[in-house]
């Protein structure tokens, strides 16, 4: 099929859907017909990409450039202007958005667009299939944004990730961030967002991930949502298939919002929550305003009173934070039994406030995509390795929600440099940090439970076998195999004669 426009990102996985294509699209008013969306994933090779592109043989191509995508964007942008030079290529997305001048992709593209684009890109490609000059566009504000939720396939509700927003932006500054540009959080009309929730509801969507930054930034916004979630909730709780994921602010819950919460069955509310440090000093540094007493004390309700599941941030390599004061952060939210903690690296966001402060706090990123933190005036390279490699591991024990019986004896009472200590024992046992198998990972455990952290044999098998019996996986690992009951004698002789019997009748 041809199509004069293609719209095309690399998406980090199948089950993501590309949410900013999908916006493109639905507001290209009379050429949105005009118009397809190509979605890809980083298992793909540039090659094929630029094949199954080319094969519609577009006029314009749209790029979604991310910074997880961004080497093989670049690879694939080669490819295209290589082959079909008299394409127009746009590139958008946030990873080109801010300081174009050094992405050796944006030396290849004809127009780079920068942040929401929605006005811009129908206005250039107006005047490129036209023939006549680009006009200039004003970014469309939330009320003449037209709403792509239509674009989502009956394929795409049943097996990939909903992406919705109920509003644009952010308030805060937080100079880690993109969203500290913003300075605003623009809402869409309520009511106009809620019967787009509706519509996709009646087409049978029942997972949604909202992608605003503060969700609960404004009950005005947030609990008629939550309500519109909450009346269409079966009544018997066995039938409920509803699963919502919201972004919030730690210090921000109100008890309007926490008896909306309360309502939600187990297992239909996700939060993920951004602490990021609770250090005061590094909050500061960061222009991240939070109030750490409040943030405790909502996160407690959160994680101890509330049917939602936790999911905490935390970033490693913050300017002015040391390995100590991260511990302390950790430490706390361990302490605050959040179902998940997210240990993230810092990572140099093209465009983020923070870059100014480089050279004050020696912040060294890596210059190749994610472009994380490698070392800072306070942690060390082989440090900042360390942490690295903990955050993995945690992944790997601690998130997976496999080895909750003996994670307690982990990480004791010092849950920092227990598991600092669990993970360098990991990395100098295995050499690695991916692709250890779950039965190895059991073995592994039961090896560290017993000769590094003091535990009999008896109680670490009984701890990883009930951690076996929930984690799902087939054949028992080799720590249990020694562990099983030995055969009933008597039973055995009854078992065999009634076998011989029932042969010879």
């Amino acid at each position: 099929m041809q199509s004069d426009i293609v719209l095309a990102t690399l998406n980090a996985r199948y089950i993501h859907t590309a949410f900013g294509l999908r916006y493109l699209k639905a507001n290209l008013k009379d050429l949105e017909d005009r118009a397809t969306i190509c979605e890809f994933t980083l298992e793909q090779r540039p090659l094929d990409i630029a094949e199954q592109i080319l094969s519609r043989h577009p006029k314009v191509v749209g790029l979604g450039v991310y910074i997880w995508n961004a080497q093989l964007s670049l690879e694939t942008a080669a490819l295209i202007k290589k082959i079909a030079p008299q394409i127009t290529l746009v590139l958008g997305g946030p990873e080109v958005s801010y300081e174009q001048e050094k992405q050796p992709v944006c030396q290849l593209a004809d127009y780079v667009l920068s942040g929401p684009a929605e006005g811009e890109f129908y206005a250039l490609c107006k005047g490129l299939l036209e023939g006549v000059p680009p006009a200039p566009a004003l970014p469309l504000t939330p009320d003449e944004i037209r709403f792509p939720y239509y674009l989502y396939t009956d394929d795409d509700l049943k097996h990939r990730v909903l992406y919705v927003e109920a509003s644009r932006g952010c308030p805060f500054k937080c100079e880690f961030c993109l969203s500290a540009l913003d300075k605003t959080a623009k809402p869409f009309v309520l009511d106009r967002f809620l019967s787009e929730l509706d519509s996709l509801f009646e087409r049978g969507a029942r997972h949604f991930k909202f992608v605003d930054r503060t969700f609960n930034l404004s009950t005005k916004m947030s609990l008629p949502i939550m309500q519109f979630f909450l009346d269409r909730i079966p009544q018997s709780p066995e039938k409920n298939d509803i699963f919502v994921h919201f972004e919030v602010i730690p210090d921000r819950l109100p008890e309007p919002l926490k008896a909306a919460i309360a309502q939600f069955p187990p297992g239909s509310l996700q939060f993920e929550v951004g602490v990021q440090t609770f250090n005061p000093r590094v909050q500061a540094i960061i222009q991240r305003k939070q109030d750490n007493v409040c943030s405790e004390e909502n996160l407690a309700w959160l994680c101890l009173r509330s049917p939602a599941h936790i999911h905490a941030d935390l970033i490693f390599g913050l300017p002015g934070e040391s390995r100590e004061s991260m511990a302390e952060s950790f430490n706390k939210l361990v302490a605050l039994q959040a179902d998940e903690i997210q240990l993230g690296l810092l990572k140099r966001l093209r465009g983020m406030p923070m870059a100014k402060k480089e050279a004050e706090y020696k912040l060294v990123f890596n210059p190749n995509p994610p472009y994380d933190i490698l070392s800072t005036r306070d942690v060390d390279f082989a440090s900042m390795q360390k942490l690295r490699r903990m955050a993995r591991y945690w992944d790997l024990v601690a998130n997976s929600g496999r080895f909750k019986d003996s994670l307690v004896w982990i990480l004791g009472d010092s849950p920092f440099d227990r598991f600092m200590h669990l993970s360098e024992w990991l990395f100098h046992t295995t050499g690695r940090t991916h692709k250890i198998s779950m039965k190895r990972l059991f073995d592994l455990l039961f090896k560290a439970l017993t000769t590094q952290f003091g535990l009999d044999e008896k109680s670490a098998k009984t701890c990883l076998r009930a951690d076996y019996e929930r984690s799902g996986i087939k054949g028992l690992p080799q720590c249990l195999l020694l562990s099983r009951q030995p055969p009933n004698k008597e039973k055995s002789a009854r078992s065999a004669d009634k076998r011989q019997r029932a042969h010879i009748a």
